[in-house]
């Protein structure tokens, strides 16, 4: 059985660290407070966002994922992948870090492109 932390916890982990690192950190949207899926927009010192989104990794548990690509887009077009996720999932939590050092990473699993 696959044990998760709870997705208000592990958001609230996340703005913790940031605060703690010197990273601006805010949600965006918040969404259910047990199980709901998380995407994170990273904002890059020039004003570009990458954005890495939950998922199942091919062996099960959840992993990482860059849905747009590893390298920085402009940051609408990160809010309109967001915008479009949240209407196919409605319990989505939203996250974002500016990260202006380019260190930022959640822990765990990232799968490759």
């Amino acid at each position: 059985m696959d044990q998760r932390v709870k997705s208000a916890l592990w958001v609230g982990a996340q703005l913790r660290l940031c605060d703690v690192a010197g990273r601006p950190a805010t949600v965006l949207r918040h969404g259910d407070d047990d199980a709901g899926a998380i995407i994170l927009k990273i904002i890059g010192a020039n004003g570009q966002a990458r954005v890495l989104a939950q998922t199942t990794a091919p062996e099960g548990g959840l992993a990482w994922h860059w849905p747009l690509g590893a390298q920085p887009v402009p940051e609408a077009e990160a809010e309109a992948y967001i915008a479009r996720q949240v209407k196919f999932d409605p319990d989505l939590w939203a996250l974002e870090v500016i990260d202006r050092s380019g260190e930022y990473l959640p822990d765990g699993r990232i799968l490759r492109q």
